[in-house]
């Protein structure tokens, strides 16, 4: 039976909507499970970790990621553009610059910055596919994951269809058959997949986008398959207005109701950005109980606009965070995601206010969310849309644990210890991360992990793909 003990905790955020905060300064945990919280004695032979001046978070759930961007941050050409120029720019012409190496050290990149801020359940929507690949991504993905201790999910992207932007590169990829698009999905359940709310590894059908990259047929045919598989939807959707004019020039509707018309909407439906939300559409999604994947930074950094977190939890959507790539995100980590949360939702709001002579009833944003809600949405939000038994600290959840150490001078001075990792931004440095029970960091060091030497292998993985691409 192995035991911990994590003691002395300064404080406690639950991740839970009625009970955001804990009294409990001990959380005991056994067999992979909080086993109880409170004032707790220690067990002989049970291990300890002093959480004295400490605040402890759950770990965080990343819902949308693209780990292969790790190794494009920064990039010039595509900078300073907006989503439809981006994309162009950055990620469609370096795709084909990947080999098997230059794909595992951004895979690494991505998880090992992910864990330092505290993640510790990470869904990757992982799009580099094309006919005949020379390596699989996959088990790259898979594998790297398994070395840190971390629960994966692996969103199974790709396209049967090019956009034009693509098709005009010099290193534009054939897209795959819908045939073997699904035969892989297939594959990757039977190997990976586990339907069990614990799970370390599940599978989740993921076309890029459902407006482009496939056809109106194959959507829906992607949703009945998955259903019969037993696996979750997801995609990115209304990042920008482009969606909007693309759904109604192809479809004469708007982008959710193509969506639900070829029955991605429900339950087991989330959606990355959802920025660009009419009203009639985020009623839609609330009913179905559907979710977003909400990317702060990147939306901010590509100009996109603010998703309305606020109106979509009151119709019901289920709330979740995610980083999106980094190379429309140069800082891909969840303390970092969860900060600019917190802030653009209260700018958001802020930006609505009217003066009174105008009509106007308040002043600004400053109550539109607050960390506990942030908190909530990155952690139980991100296991709700997941599906797994994580992301809450009680007894009897999952003992995905984050104990942060306020020990930089960015924290002197709270009056709340608690909120720091969250409104003081940064990196608060780990005195623990444990994810299924299990050490995955202890005292801000990731076993067998040498920072030195995996950013020097970043720095000419980078090179080479700059090589290859100018090509």
């Amino acid at each position: 039976m192995s035991q911990l003990l994590i003691k002395h905790c300064a404080a406690i955020l639950t991740g839970d909507k009625q009970q955001p905060r804990s009294s409990a300064r001990d959380i005991r945990i056994r067999d992979g499970l909080i086993a109880e919280m409170g004032e707790l004695d220690t067990i002989t032979d049970e291990i300890v970790i002093d959480a004295r001046d400490c605040v402890v978070y759950p770990g965080w759930v990343n819902t949308h990621h693209h780990l292969f961007q790790s190794l494009l941050k920064g990039e010039p050409q595509g900078l300073n553009l907006s989503l439809g120029g981006w994309l162009a720019a950055t990620p469609y012409r370096f795709r084909g610059a990947f080999d098997e190496q230059t794909f595992r050290i951004a895979a690494r990149v991505g998880l090992v910055e992910l864990v330092r801020s505290g993640c510790t359940t990470i869904a990757d929507h992982h799009y580099l596919y094309w006919p005949d690949m020379p390596f699989d991504g996959a088990a790259i993905l898979f594998d790297e994951a398994d070395k840190l201790g971390v629960r994966f999910v692996l969103c199974r992207g790709g396209a049967t269809q090019s956009r034009g932007l693509e098709s005009d590169l010099p290193t534009a990829l054939r897209p795959e058959s819908f045939d073997s698009m699904m035969a892989d999905v297939d594959r990757l359940v039977a190997r990976y997949h586990q339907p069990h709310d614990s799970a370390m590894r599940r599978i989740v059908m993921a076309p890029t986008t459902t407006l482009h990259s496939t056809t109106p047929h194959e959507l829906r045919e992607s949703a009945r398959l998955a259903r019969q598989l037993g696996i979750r939807l997801h995609s990115h959707l209304s990042e920008t207005v482009d969606y909007l004019d693309a759904a109604r020039a192809k479809f004469g509707m708007t982008p959710l109701q193509f969506c639900a018309e070829h029955d991605w909407i429900g339950d087991d439906v989330w959606f990355a950005h959802l920025v660009k939300l009419l009203p009639e559409e985020i009623a839609m999604l609330g009913a179905a109980g559907s979710g977003i994947a909400h990317c702060p930074q990147s939306n901010a950094r590509l100009g996109s606009g603010i998703a309305d977190l606020v109106a979509m939890e009151l119709a019901g959507v289920k709330i979740s965070i995610g980083v999106d790539g980094a190379a429309s995100n140069e800082a891909a980590d969840m303390q970092s995601e969860t900060h600019a949360a917190w802030q653009l939702q209260r700018a958001r709001k802020g930006m609505l206010a009217q003066p009174r002579y105008a009509g106007g009833t308040f002043e600004g944003g400053g109550d539109a969310a607050s960390i506990e809600d942030v908190v909530r949405w990155g952690t139980s939000g991100g296991a709700q849309v997941l599906g797994l038994n994580t992301g809450r600290l009680a007894p009897g959840m999952a003992a995905d644990i984050a104990v942060y150490r306020l020990d930089d001078p960015r924290y002197f001075g709270l009056h709340d210890l608690a909120i720091g990792p969250v409104a003081s931004g940064g990196r608060a440095s780990l005195k623990a991360l444990i994810c299924a029970g299990k050490v995955l960091m202890q005292d801000d060091v990731i076993t067998g992990v040498d920072l030195s030497e995996l950013g020097r292998d970043a720095a000419q993985a980078v090179k080479t793909l700059q090589q290859r691409a100018a090509v």
